[in-house]
């Protein structure tokens, strides 16, 4: 087994790494007290190339795999993991694209996601109902020639207002109200689509420069062109891209939890009490060390899962494994990292304070911890059906 990164993907990784420090890091706080959505930094990441990273050159990616894509979104999560989700959102719906849309489709929607000039967002979570996809209730019916009517709602959606976002990937139930099991398509809604709205930002605990708010769809038409996938095959398809989204948020905490490390072990060296350097008191080494610990098992398992991605592998246990532990971890992380800070570290111009706040929702978006334990126990092989 060789755990050595390949020297372009050590390149990578250290061009990343020095524009997120140089150009990420020192606005982030700025970034976090304004809820502003930071276009022009996030443009400035797609001239980096870090949004065309895993797409084909034929669409004008880098042709790279989604493990070169872990390592970039990490070291853009060190800096700010809100902007990195901001990436990793767009990212993750345009692979779902790019697998499952049509040429056309692609041809048309995607160039500007793959260089970063745009933004787009996938729609499934529904105030009512989030993993428990049966229980959606936004609904498309056809109507006149080749075309569908949709209407309802969505929540808690990422990247869909702002002024660079481009569309939506939206599912809906298509099966008649009347039917004994819903069926579900998958459609490409532009922005600018007649009938479809964003609401208000929501105000949240953590990502306040990222996007997020409720999607509304008032009769809103869209023509039969724009199903991505095969009509009423729209449930599978969103959960294979939601397998990529659960990868690239473990990345997130991973780089997150990386950023509590730096933090931790930067403050215990300077921070002086009780006649020196706290880093010399023995509990203060347990917690720097726990959070080591944590950031390296996160950093393995998250690793892993994008190295098996790359090699065609379909394990759903390890992509499960990835986001639950990684997101946990990146929990774990910050708590202790506020602990060794002290009475600084609940202050909101800490940064650990504010990874904190960020990562608290890695463990609830895109399956819940709790689903991801249920996802790898039955790929252990136990029954883990509801009744």
């Amino acid at each position: 087994m060789n755990f050595d990164l390949s020297p372009d993907q050590q390149q990578l990784q250290a061009r990343v790494r020095e524009f997120a420090q140089a150009e990420v890091a020192p606005v982030a706080e700025k970034l976090d007290r304004e809820c502003l959505f930071p276009t022009e930094l996030f443009q400035k990441l797609g001239a980096l190339g870090v949004t065309a990273i895993p797409f084909k050159e034929e669409h004008g990616g880098m042709g790279l795999g989604v493990f070169d894509a872990v390592l970039a979104l990490e070291e853009v999560a060190r800096a700010d993991q809100s902007l990195a989700v901001s990436a990793m959102v767009s990212m993750a719906t345009g692979l779902t694209l790019q697998r499952f849309g049509s040429k056309a489709l692609i041809d048309q929607w995607l160039p500007e996601i793959v260089t970063g000039q745009k933004i787009c967002a996938i729609a499934g979570t529904e105030p009512n109902a989030g993993s428990d996809t049966a229980g959606f209730k936004t609904r498309a019916r056809r109507v006149g020639n080749d075309r569908w009517s949709i209407n309802g709602e969505k929540a808690f959606i990422t990247n869909a207002g702002t002024d660079i976002s481009l569309f939506t990937l939206l599912l809906t139930v298509s099966s008649p109200p009347e039917a004994a099991k819903k069926d579900f398509t998958l459609f490409l809604v532009p922005n600018d689509a007649k009938g479809y709205t964003r609401g208000e930002k929501y105000g949240k605990l953590g990502w306040h420069s990222s996007d997020t708010r409720p999607l509304h769809f008032d009769d809103c038409e869209v023509a039969g062109d724009n199903v991505v996938g095969e009509p009423h095959k729209g449930r599978w398809v969103l959960h294979k891209g939601y397998q990529a989204a659960r990868l690239f948020l473990a990345a997130c905490s991973l780089g997150l939890a990386q950023a509590c490390l730096d933090h931790a072990v930067k403050y215990a060296q300077e921070r002086q009490a009780f006649g020196g350097p706290i880093g010399r008191l023995q509990l203060v080494q347990e917690m720097v060390a726990e959070i080591a610990l944590l950031v390296d098992t996160a950093r393995l398992v998250t690793y892993r899962a994008a190295w098996g991605v790359d090699q065609g592998r379909d394990d759903l246990k390890a992509l499960s494994m990835a986001k639950y532990h990684a997101t946990e971890a990146g929990t774990k992380c910050a708590d202790l990292a506020i602990q060794v800070h002290g009475g600084w570290g609940y202050m909101d111009d800490c940064p650990v304070s504010r990874y904190y706040r960020d990562n608290r929702i890695c463990t609830i978006g895109d399956g819940s911890s709790q689903i991801q334990k249920l996802l790898i126990a039955r790929e252990c092989g136990l029954d883990v059906s509801f009744t």
